[in-house]
């Protein structure tokens, strides 16, 4: 089955561009010792959603599970994140198809009697030219394909996460763009509650260190917030739900309007930031489970909008899952369980397509790996090695490696190969790899080093090159030759 387009992300979260007043940061700050889990608050309410939100059987990271269910982290990410609500994204210009596409994916939402979660992400100049460029070509096109869009949305309770970026990156806007934008996201506001007055539509408040509450209530009140649910918050980023919390509660203040409540992404904070870095940080966890028992009056609920395991743009093209990301996510993450489901859910798709190739960032890295164990010193009767380029651009490349133990079973290993052209490796996850010109060695990570007979350990990494990329065709595991 091929899986429909829209269900990946493409798209990177912009960096922290700037950060609120030292003395709030610092009052911030004090709340991370609730380490991105929020306690229970002495106000009862926690808003006005109620109910559970649908997880999505074709989502990337259930199509990776079933395409590989031997594979040595499939039930992490399995329990963990597979098993959680997770937001669908529209992202490719797709008018003829989009109405049919949200009709699809609502529809199955109701069936189960769980509530869909919607990223519309088509303006024009979105992303600011980043990784995640493109959109509808104009205003005009974009009007007429968010008619589209909520012809689909039906009748019944739906989320709608509206335009991540759009109104807290705004730097490559012109007056006159400012201006078209918050009539188009006011129409879109309008429009969607015409159509399914049960529609509860968010806008984009950016994060707790980007722009200050006061700014981002006056974005929020030019594009219409008034006649919506509310804004969400920490879209793809990594900040503390506790800062999130207090951010939200002063762009309330600011806005003066009792009516509208916040949304939280928890995706990816359950260990808070790695500093300001937004493309793919190291060792960061899974947040709070999606729910819309928040215990707080102010926040309507805690959702996944970024799926846990898709790439930024600097481990692989924005929107590509990545299973040694999504494995990192669930070992640091928060133990949480299962949402009840109401009804069997059908088993997913065999394959996932990737999101087109886009270039990382040169600054970033995709992860740190940990401490390697010792190096190897047991031989195997036979192996095979997978080396697969996820992504390629002008002067750089991904690649994932799959090693598979035919022989007796390992606690440590070393790959070695060598390249025919001018490669070279910059970094690495989930295994330490170091070259002497063409030769290339790949040690295992602490976690990774036994492989049991017919079992696989895999790694990643990210590489330059000039001229051709010719993949390597010899390995040697252990010193002993693979097929």
């Amino acid at each position: 089955m091929t899986p429909d387009p829209q269900s990946s992300p493409r798209r990177r979260r912009r960096a922290d561009r700037r950060l609120v007043a030292l003395g709030a940061a610092a009052a911030m700050t004090a709340a991370t010792a609730l380490a991105g889990v929020l306690l229970a608050s002495t106000e009862a309410a926690a808003g006005t959603l109620s109910g559970s939100f649908y997880r999505d059987p074709t989502s990337g990271v259930n199509q990776w599970l079933a395409a590989n269910p031997n594979d040595s982290r499939a039930s992490l990410i399995s329990q963990r994140i597979g098993s959680q609500p997770q937001a669908r994204w529209f992202a490719n210009y797709n008018q003829s198809t989009i109405q049919s596409q949200v009709t699809s994916y609502v529809n199955a939402a109701n069936s189960v009697n769980q509530i869909p979660v919607l990223v519309p992400y088509m303006l024009p100049n979105r992303d600011c030219g980043g990784a995640s460029a493109g959109g509808a070509p104009n205003i005009s096109a974009y009007r007429t394909w968010i008619d589209s869009f909520a012809a689909g949305l039906g009748t019944r309770t739906a989320v709608i996460i509206l335009e991540p970026d759009s109104l807290a990156l705004q730097t490559c806007l012109s007056s006159s763009d400012k201006a078209d934008r918050n009539s188009a996201l006011s129409y879109a506001v309008t429009k969607f509650k015409q159509v399914n007055s049960n529609a509860k539509v968010y806008l984009d408040a950016g994060h707790s260190a980007w722009n200050s509450a006061s700014d981002t209530a006056s974005r929020l009140q030019a594009a219409g917030v008034s006649n919506a649910a509310g804004f969400y918050s920490n879209a793809s980023n990594f900040r503390w739900t506790a800062d999130e919390v207090n951010f939200g509660r002063n762009v309330l203040n600011a806005l003066g309007n009792g009516n509208l409540h916040q949304v939280i992404d928890t995706a990816r904070n359950g260990k808070g930031p790695l500093g300001s870095e937004w493309c793919d940080p190291a060792g960061r966890g899974t947040g709070q489970a999606p729910t819309t028992a928040t215990n707080e009056s102010t926040v309507d609920a805690f959702i996944w909008i970024k799926p846990p395991g898709e790439a930024d743009g600097c481990a692989a093209a924005a929107g590509q899952f990545v299973p040694d990301l999504a494995y990192s996510l669930a070992q640091n993450g928060i133990v949480t369980s299962p949402p009840p489901s109401p009804s069997t859910v059908p088993s997913p798709s065999r394959s996932a397509s990737p999101s087109p190739s886009a270039p990382p960032s040169p600054s970033a890295s995709p992860s740190t790996p940990p401490s390697p164990s010792p190096s190897a010193s047991q031989g195997t009767g036979a192996c095979s090695v997978s080396y697969k380029v996820d992504s390629q651009w002008n002067n750089g490349f991904v690649v994932s490696v799959v090693i598979t133990n035919r022989g007796p079973a390992i606690t440590s290993w070393t790959l070695t190969w060598t390249y025919s052209g001018n490669q070279a490796v910059t970094n690495a996850w989930n295994a330490t790899v170091t070259a002497s010109g063409a030769n290339v060695t790949a040690r295992n990570a602490a976690h990774n080093g036994n492989i049991a007979t017919n079992g696989t350990a895999s790694f990643g990494f990210q590489a330059s090159y000039s001229g051709t990329n010719t993949n390597p065709t010899a390995f040697k595991l252990n010193n002993v030759t693979c097929s």
